[in-house]
């Protein structure tokens, strides 16, 4: 894939509680404003298929969404379209499977969009509801009807990085701090305001060991992306943004199953397909967007990703490497933590942040740019047991 596909261009929309908003009115502005990215302007007729990232489908309201609700929504039936569903990693999983579409030759110009409406029903039967089809990290799952939901998961998986690798639970809230005060920056995120160690900590426990604000909120949104043949990118935007790797990655979605809880093998198989396919290293990545759905779980990318080694990234953290203006600034947009996370939305309002930063264009949330390299990471599903990595860079 690297040097054959190019990002042209890029839109979502501000992500929160948007009651105000239908699914279709979230879909169609992200796409306009995706259009109206494209620097030197595009035919939609251009387009010729389409990917769309949708992971409730119709459990809460929404509809039996299929390829041709899309199509439908930005009233474009010529194009094919499909519906892609990978429980957290929907998004970029949208988006890599556009890629390949480019990537294959079978296309030229395509689009990648995700939306969720996560907000029109309470927490726990948006969850449990949606997930009777088995999406996220929820479902028709045995884990899931143990109790053993998203934030279960990831308490066994903290409680297992405080006991082998003896981080706190302060560690864990300095993610939350760092994010959020990224998040105050970003206008597209749900979360716009500045946290501390200790509200972190002082907030209400939603399971040992983690409290309120070490979890991400339940979201809604809508995001796109417009890739093409790398050669026609430059008829389009002066400032192209390449895809050099891509890479999903798998491990059991069963907990008894795994082989340990302070690592997520998926994320380490995705990384490591994505670094190969790009032919880089870690330590050549400028920043990065990863999936911190809750605030250990960072951590653990940091780790997986190749960032850090295990046990190291809560003294990185700490040490201020991953802040804004560090070494690797992590999530610049505020990550999930504070930019929130609509499912099948998430993957692609993070490679908005990857491009809006590789064309220096993030206002007072811009960092660094040494190789002119950034990296995107979801991980989710049963056992979080699916992950996808997609690296993206401003040379082609």
């Amino acid at each position: 894939m690297k040097g054959k596909v190019a990002v042209i261009g890029v839109g979502m929309i501000k992500f929160g509680e948007l009651f105000d908003k239908s699914l279709e009115n979230m879909i169609q502005e992200a796409y306009l404003n995706c259009l109206k990215n494209v620097e030197k302007g595009i035919d939609p007729k251009e387009i010729k298929a389409a990917w769309f990232g949708q992971w409730s489908g119709g459990f809460i309201g929404q509809g039996a969404q299929g390829g041709q609700s899309l199509a439908s929504m930005i009233g474009n039936l010529d194009i094919s379209c499909s519906r892609i569903e990978n429980a957290c990693p929907t998004g970029g999983d949208t988006f890599r499977n556009a890629c390949l579409g480019v990537a294959s030759g079978v296309f030229d110009v395509v689009l990648a969009l995700g939306a969720e409406k996560m907000r029109d029903k309470p927490s726990a039967e948006s969850l449990g509801g949606a997930g009777g089809g088995g999406g996220a990290e929820t479902g028709n799952h045995p884990s899931w009807m143990m109790g053993q939901g998203g934030p279960a998961i990831q308490a066994m998986h903290a409680t297992r990085q405080m006991h082998e690798l003896g981080y706190t639970m302060e560690d864990f809230a300095r993610v939350a701090v760092k994010n959020h005060h990224n998040g105050s920056l970003c206008p597209y995120a749900h979360y716009q305001f500045e946290i501390t160690v200790e509200r972190v900590l002082n907030s209400p426990v939603i399971c040992w060991p983690l409290h309120l604000f070490d979890c991400c909120p339940q979201t809604d949104g809508a995001a796109a992306a417009i890739v093409c043949r790398a050669d026609l990118a430059k008829k389009y935007t002066d400032k192209p943004v390449y895809v050099w790797g891509s890479h999903l990655g798998l491990d059991h979605n069963q907990l008894w199953d795994r082989s340990s809880f302070v690592s997520q093998p998926s994320v380490v198989r995705a990384a490591k397909g994505a670094f190969e396919m790009a032919g880089i290293e870690p330590k050549d990545v400028d920043f990065a967007e990863l999936h911190d759905c809750f605030t250990n779980t960072e951590l653990m990318d940091i780790e997986d990703v190749g960032f850090a080694r295990s046990g190291e990234a809560a003294k990185k953290l700490k040490d201020g490497e991953f802040d804004m203006h560090g070494k690797l600034p992590i999530n610049p947009s505020g990550g999930l933590k504070a930019h929130g996370h609509p499912i099948a939305a998430t993957g692609l309002g993070q490679i908005f942040e990857v491009v809006t930063q590789l064309r220096e264009q993030a206002d007072k949330r811009q960092v660094k740019l040494k190789n002119g390299i950034g990296l995107q990471q979801n991980v989710g599903g049963p056992a979080f047991g699916a992950a996808v990595v997609n690296i993206l860079s401003r040379s082609r």
